[in-house]
């Protein structure tokens, strides 16, 4: 990879869908070739693919592979066999709507469509291509929509951002990351300050190497420092993503999100909240029902092939937590930024 070079984490090649091994940055460039559904599982359980945006269009080009195994020419059992390729892909993460809109989206395509079995997977392939092409364009929307709410003092801002939420968590631009790409572009951005963001370190790792690809400048912080950052004046504006956003606005992101917001509020610095509308399940009136992934603990107590901990420790490894709809100061949308609590009628407006 050269400085500036686009990044797109899932790209349909010939046969196959040809994913970056996000697990193997920053210290290695390398691509995974995905030609079976229960690969793509895996991949997205493994976090080879990983962001919510990035998982949605991994999980179509799923179906997609898993229509194209299924060996039968009777519709009905075409559609039931999808099902169960659709079931296998759900399981991956439990926490990331977009797994599900998308799974959701291709098998109503699938139920729609008209014709024999061939006829059913090409569509499905069309309809995966076009769930990337929107998301790109989304995401491309959402960081313009964000340079409208950002904070107008000081001219030229210095932004603080958690997990990865860029080029590599979605189609190919990002969400908070988006928004500071498009503040960068526009001269409105100094610095980026990304936590590490523990356990696996996507800030330090991924963040970090999206900011060098595009020339940003940026500086890595223990998750531990945010607060003493803002407590020195250190930082203007939060800006995150969301795996999933609830009818009230409670959100569920990477854990260290909700501490975050804690600090900005007291700090009086504004917290954002960067996804699309596939982000919001209008269907969950509140946090409490997120369902929340738990991780395997060598995440926590290994660095590669060193344990960190005595041996017999417990451990507990939540992959997110929820941040309080009260503590946001806006959620940013392709369509535009909307305060949490009016989110519910934005989206029956906006959203199909």
């Amino acid at each position: 990879m050269t400085e500036k070079t686009q990044i797109y984490p899932v790209v349909w090649n010939e046969d196959k869908v040809i994913l970056i091994d996000q697990t193997k940055l920053p210290n290695t460039y390398e691509i995974v070739a995905i030609s079976r559904s229960a690969d793509m599982a895996a991949a997205i359980k493994s976090m080879i693919v990983r962001g919510a945006p990035a998982i949605g269009v991994a999980a179509a080009y799923g179906m997609y592979l898993g229509a194209r195994e299924i060996e039968t020419t009777d519709r009905e059992e075409f559609l039931k066999q999808l099902a169960t390729v659709a079931e296998t892909l759900r399981k991956t993460r439990p926490t990331a709507v977009n797994l599900f809109w998308a799974i959701a989206r291709m098998l109503k395509t699938a139920y729609e469509t008209i014709g024999n079995v061939e006829e059913i997977t090409e569509t499905l392939f069309k309809t995966a291509q076009q769930i990337q092409l929107e998301d790109l364009q989304t995401c491309q929307q959402i960081g313009d929509n964000g340079l409208a709410v950002l904070p107008r003092v000081p001219e030229k801002l210095t932004i603080l951002t958690h997990c990865n939420t860029g080029a590599l968590a979605t189609a190919g631009y990002g969400t908070a990351l988006g928004v500071i790409r498009s503040a960068w572009r526009e001269n409105r951005l100094t610095r980026v300050y990304a936590d590490e963001t523990r356990p696996r370190l996507q800030g330090a790792k991924l963040t970090a190497w999206e900011c060098m690809q595009e020339g940003i400048p940026v500086t890595v912080i223990t998750d531990s420092m945010a607060a003493h950052c803002m407590q020195q004046g250190m930082i203007d504006a939060v800006i995150v993503g969301a795996d999933r956003i609830t009818a009230n606005g409670d959100t569920a992101n990477k854990i260290g999100t909700y501490a975050l917001a804690v600090v900005a509020k007291h700090h009086n610095v504004p917290f954002f909240v960067a996804a699309p509308l596939s982000t919001v399940d209008f269907e969950l009136p509140d946090g409490s029902k997120i369902p929340i992934e738990e991780r395997h603990p060598s995440e926590i107590y290994q660095v590669g092939n060193t344990n960190l901990c005595p041996t017999g420790i417990e451990f507990y490894n939540p992959a997110f937590d929820v941040t309080p709809a009260e503590l946001i100061t806006a959620i940013i949308t392709e369509k535009g930024a909307v305060k949490p609590d009016e989110l519910i009628g934005y989206g029956e407006g906006l959203v199909e």
